[in-house]
């Protein structure tokens, strides 16, 4: 019989709440936050992560990170090489902030949904600054009635209306869940308001990291009053998920599957097949066409790498892709 893995000597239950490289902040069991260094080379840790600590003997830390727990969840990306990055661990929910400026990248929203989807993650989409006369535009309005057909969570948000951020810290109230989002969209500025004193939290994590204000670079995770725990992420240009096999990239859009259960073949990829049921559903407007132009995106993504996975040439992505 397998025997349990024994846990490092002398060592501790702990979370890492903010990463810069080799220094981290780290909270222990008691909800004490303490700058930490990680113990060995081949040692990496994401925020959210629970790992194994122990007091440091040298000085520049309180303690030493010694081991990494089983992740739960974990939100990775696609890197340069076409394998998978982690980005945050031990969620439960993903958020999509869009907003009407800079111009919502609704693409780039499909692929962090796909990500949820594929990293079994609750997701939500939340539209901020929506006292901006752009947020009733028809191609905005129109995208979040789809993602609410299709059955997810959308809520507004403004920083500049008392009441403007009342919906989205109910929709956050639960669980540990990640802000994600381009560039711009105002995650910082929303984390500023759903969590009070975040200027003193701001500090607590640069003194841990020793990276000044710089803390805006990495995901920081926080205390919401209202119950739950937000993770505020770095905006983005552009984001992929680590791809699933071609045949396999659909599960990422729901409706997309959903209706793909009535193909005549299995291995439909829904580009005109004799059979295939999601065309003549997006004719239909039961399947969004934009969607549709989105999944089809990531398939031929997904065709690449494998392709280039089968001629064992390096992976290099391109077309769909930017980092």
């Amino acid at each position: 019989m397998r025997q349990p893995e024994s846990k490092p000597a002398g060592s501790a239950p702990g979370r890492i709440v903010a990463s810069h490289g080799r220094r981290v902040l780290l909270e222990d069991a008691s909800g004490r936050r303490l700058p930490c260094r990680l113990f060995g080379r081949d040692l990496k840790v994401v925020c959210g992560d629970r790992v194994r600590w122990r007091p440091a003997d040298a000085e520049g830390a309180d303690g030493l990170v010694v081991e990494v727990e089983p992740r739960r969840t974990v939100l990775s990306r696609l890197n340069m090489g076409g394998g998978s990055e982690p980005i945050v661990a031990n969620l439960d929910r993903l958020v999509a902030v869009l907003a009407p400026a800079p111009a919502a990248d609704l693409d780039l929203c499909d692929r962090y949904l796909a990500a949820a989807e594929w990293a079994d993650l609750e997701a939500a989409v939340v539209l901020n600054k929506r006292d901006l006369p752009g947020a009733s535009e028809p191609v905005l309005t129109r995208a979040l009635d789809v993602y609410r057909r299709i059955g997810y969570a959308v809520a507004t948000a403004s920083k500049r209306e008392p009441a403007g951020v009342d919906e989205l810290a109910r929709l956050l109230s639960r669980g540990t869940s990640v802000l994600v989002g381009q560039s711009g969209v105002g995650k910082s500025s929303l984390t500023n308001r759903l969590v009070p004193g975040i200027e003193a939290a701001v500090q607590e994590i640069s003194r841990g990291t020793q990276e000044g204000r710089h803390t805006t670079t990495a995901a920081v995770l926080y205390l919401l009053p209202g119950g739950g725990e937000l993770i505020d992420s770095p905006g983005v240009r552009d984001y992929a998920p680590p791809l699933p096999a071609p045949r396999n990239v659909a599960s990422g859009f729901r409706e997309i599957a959903a209706v793909a259960a009535d193909c005549r073949f299995p291995d439909c990829h829904h580009r005109g097949e004799p059979g295939c049921a999601v065309e003549p559903a997006a004719a239909a407007g039961r399947v969004d066409a934009r969607r549709l132009a989105s999944y089809r995106q990531l398939l031929g993504l997904a065709e690449q790498f494998a392709a280039r996975a089968r001629s064992k040439g390096p992976p290099r992505p391109d077309r769909g892709f930017r980092r």
